[in-house]
């Protein structure tokens, strides 16, 4: 087999891993590259292999930096078969169509592909059941493992019949509020590991008593709390949390939003995966109703007219468009508000520079001062850190021939390597964008 890594090196979107044995070749996630205009100008480059040469695609999750760019690939010329679990599908059915949209409304030119383009792609899904063999080509095997990250994530493992390759995708956390805890595994000969917390701890505390807080200091003050929040997961996890804020009634009775369309369409299948899921099924259902779904446009901007307080969950999770644009514009500016991020905020976002302190913020070109509090929540994140990656990876019975470190910015990325370098004893490797390793 022969690995090219045609994404996520030294960063943390475009994941897309090229293998090759035999004539067959298989690409292992198809993201776009998000973050900095220098980053997202790769999506428009004519892609490495010609994408009619590709047999086929495997999925370890829906998020958009590992699926969004299949309908460019589609667009032209891939048509093999897009093997991936049912969570995964249903998911990317949604994602997908609105990255299309996305495509289409901040094209500056002819967008990368449209909503129709991204519809078309949806034909070539296949839904596999996780822990079941599926052949491709003539010698090459996969697997779909539960992993825990989101809704329908799994581990994806290649084998030859001679050696196995397996990809973490992004992995879960032990004892997540919604999610299970991902699945040790025991053996692979060589690995591909992400790295997206690889330098740094989860804060450990009580996540939900950390929000209850939260909702009650923004309360006091009269203001309104505006939540930028991913639609798969982790909105969910905030619904959930609010939920056993309100039954405890640690939270005054304020006005919840749910404003966002795809987070909405998330949060109405979410239930149908209960065994993925911690939740008790007897209220799986109760949990979601907790808050006001805003579907159209006119309702959210009417959120922005509230002379009270009030809670506001939307997209995107990055402040990098979305509904949440908006309600920043109306709420960033005064100093009784907070903008709570709850997850990773990757380098050239608008939640980046909201956490590292910045002073204004430019929203569809015109600059707003930040008077809000800006406040975080680490404990609520979907990947695992470095120490929960060291105790995942301390199961494998026997020591992977060699290990890519991948899905992380530099200093992670290297801050991972040294320490498995050092516990392990391991051949860990830092591989550069379209650098290949024939595995042996």
């Amino acid at each position: 087999m022969k690995i090219t890594f045609l994404g996520a090196t030294q960063e943390v979107t475009g994941s897309k891993y090229l293998i090759e044995d035999n004539g067959t070749k298989i690409l292992v996630d198809c993201g776009l590259f998000q973050g900095d205009k220098e980053l997202r100008r790769r999506n428009g480059d004519k892609f490495p292999v010609e994408p009619s040469s590709i047999d086929a695609i495997v999925l370890t999750h829906a998020h958009i930096d590992h699926t969004g760019y299949i309908p460019a690939l589609v667009k032209d010329g891939f048509r093999g078969a897009i093997y991936c679990s049912k969570a995964t599908y249903q998911l990317s059915s949604i994602m997908l169509l609105d990255s299309g949209r996305v495509q289409e409304k901040e094209a500056t030119d002819l967008p990368l592909y449209t909503e129709k383009d991204a519809e078309y792609a949806l034909q070539f899904f296949k839904v596999v059941d996780y822990d079941t063999i599926v052949n491709i080509g003539t010698s090459l095997k996969v697997t779909l493992i539960r992993s825990g990250h989101i809704l329908g994530s799994a581990f994806v493992i290649l084998s030859d019949g001679k050696q196995t390759l397996t990809f973490s995708g992004d992995l879960g956390r032990p004892d997540q509020l919604t999610m299970k805890s991902p699945p040790y595994l025991e053996k692979t000969d060589f690995l591909v590991i992400e790295s997206t917390y690889g330098d740094r701890l989860h804060e450990q505390g009580d996540s939900i008593k950390e929000l209850g807080h939260i909702v009650n200091e923004t309360v006091e003050k009269g203001g309104v709390l505006i939540i930028p929040s991913f639609a798969v997961s982790r909105t969910q996890t905030i619904l959930y949390a609010l939920y056993r804020l309100k039954e405890k009634n640690a939270i005054p009775k304020v006005p919840i939003f749910l404003d966002s369309p795809m987070a909405i369409r998330v949060t109405d299948l979410f239930c149908d995966f209960k065994s993925e899921l911690t939740l008790p099924s007897r209220l799986c259902d109760d949990i979601f109703d907790v808050a006001t779904y805003t579907s159209t446009a006119k309702k959210s901007k009417k959120i922005d007219t509230l002379k009270h307080s009030a809670i506001i969950i939307a997209g995107s999770g990055m402040v990098t468009g979305g509904r949440v644009l908006h309600h920043l514009k109306a709420f960033i500016s005064d100093a009784k508000n907070t903008i709570l991020f709850v997850g990773f905020q990757a380098e050239g976002t608008g939640g980046r520079a909201l956490v590292e302190g910045a002073k204004e913020i430019k929203i569809h070109d015109k600059l707003y001062n930040v008077r809000a509090e800006i406040k975080r929540i680490n404990t609520l994140s979907g990947h695992a850190d470095y120490n929960e990656i060291l105790e995942w990876l301390s199961h494998f019975q026997n020591s992977p021939k060699k290990v890519f470190v991948t899905h992380g910015e530099i200093e992670a990325s290297r801050s991972l390597q040294k320490k498995m370098e050092e516990r392990f004893g391991w051949t860990v490797v830092i591989p550069k964008y379209l650098e290949s390793f024939d595995l042996d």
